[in-house]
């Protein structure tokens, strides 16, 4: 499956334009954009994805699907 993290043009969760740029969302795989990033750092989850994907990055999985994102209300 090819990736599309750089080349697709729409951020994953807002549907906002990610001219201005992107990231990796730490909860899930998304491509969000730097506005939606910010919002998921206030996540209530935050940390419990930060954690969890240190601890799968040292058993050597780079390719951690994250713990899972849910819309907050």
């Amino acid at each position: 499956m090819l990736d599309t993290f750089f080349t697709q043009r729409f951020c994953d969760r807002c549907k906002g334009d990610l001219r201005n740029g992107r990231i990796m969302s730490m909860i899930n795989k998304d491509c969000i954009c730097f506005e939606c990033s910010i919002k998921e750092t206030q996540s209530e989850r935050y940390e419990e994805a930060v954690a969890a994907e240190l601890g799968e990055i040292c058993r050597g999985n780079w390719n951690y699907d994250g713990i899972g994102f849910e819309e907050e209300e």
